[in-house]
């Protein structure tokens, strides 16, 4: 396949074996973890957890992200589609309230592929928020919950850290889309989300202002209780971080109270991470289990 599935439009050669492009990826599913995760936000992972796939690869170029060995390093094990719904079945089978699909955007035809025939449980678009809007639409109706990041508003920051200076523009157009086909959050009975956008943000060590242009944007964009907000405090300087001394170091305590303090003002309905989140232990081993 010739590929523009990212934003980047790349028009990378995509075989079964081998790929090119900003994703490096072929164009079979490669997958790195797939497994019960009890760590995303509580309507997700309820009692039993999300049943998390992480694909390898990403079309972002983020400095400090937390899942390098996979995003950038190109960890994972390549699977056919038939392996790929044996695995969500699987997840099922072990509990899952939802099919958790982690950084999809650059497997977004394997998804489409394999949401042909609904899974029994709702599925997440789990996505760094740099999606395009066209493949977004092809998808409507098959996903039931996504969960975007909105990572910055500010070009300059996206260009710097993640190397997309239509990051923001992207992300923005992304989330309305899936607002558009979602509607306002629905939950069930029990308690779990079943429909509806949660959009995330990680705050970085020194930019909460930007934390706060990001909520802004939700606030003005959304009523209210439509999407779910999630405010993270999880960074650690992993990656590459290390090369960028202003974001070299763990988020403050201060930081994440401004920031908290800001959506509770603003309104925003949604999670706050807990002090003590920003610990490499939250992270999940990527050694190929359930795939």
């Amino acid at each position: 396949m010739i590929c523009d599935l990212c934003p980047r439009r790349c028009g990378a050669l995509r075989t079964d074996t081998a790929g090119e492009g900003r994703c490096r990826m072929p164009a079979l599913p490669v997958l790195a973890r797939a497994a019960l995760h009890q760590w995303e936000e509580p309507p997700l992972s309820g009692t039993r957890g999300a049943g998390t796939i992480f694909f390898s690869g990403c079309s972002l170029d983020c400095v400090f992200c937390q899942n390098d060995q996979i995003s950038h390093r190109d960890f994972g094990r390549p699977v056919p589609l038939s392996r790929l719904r044996e695995i969500c079945l699987e997840l099922v089978a072990q509990g899952a309230h939802n099919i958790d699909l982690v950084s999809p955007t650059h497997f977004a035809h394997v998804v489409c592929a394999l949401l042909e025939e609904p899974l029994p449980v709702p599925v997440v678009w789990n996505s760094g928020g740099y999606d395009r809007v066209e493949v977004l639409r092809a998808l409507e109706g098959k996903i039931d919950i996504y969960l975007p990041d909105l990572k910055y508003l500010d070009p300059a920051l996206a260009l710097r850290y993640s190397g997309a200076e239509d990051y923001p523009e992207t992300a923005a157009a992304a989330i309305l889309e899936m607002y558009r086909q979602t509607g306002p959050c629905v939950f069930g009975e029990d308690g779990l989300l079943k429909r509806g956008v949660v959009i995330r943000h990680l705050i970085l060590p020194g930019h909460v202002p930007e934390a706060k242009a990001v909520m802004d944007w939700v606030a003005a964009h959304f009523p209210p209780g439509a999407v779910l907000f999630s405010l993270m405090s999880q960074y650690l300087p992993l990656g590459h971080a290390a090369d960028f001394p202003e974001i070299g170091r763990k988020l403050r305590r201060s930081e994440a109270r401004s920031a908290a303090a800001y959506m509770s003002a603003l309104g925003l309905e949604g999670y706050c991470q807990d002090p003590g989140a920003d610990d490499a232990a939250f992270i999940p081993p990527f050694d190929l289990t359930g795939v």
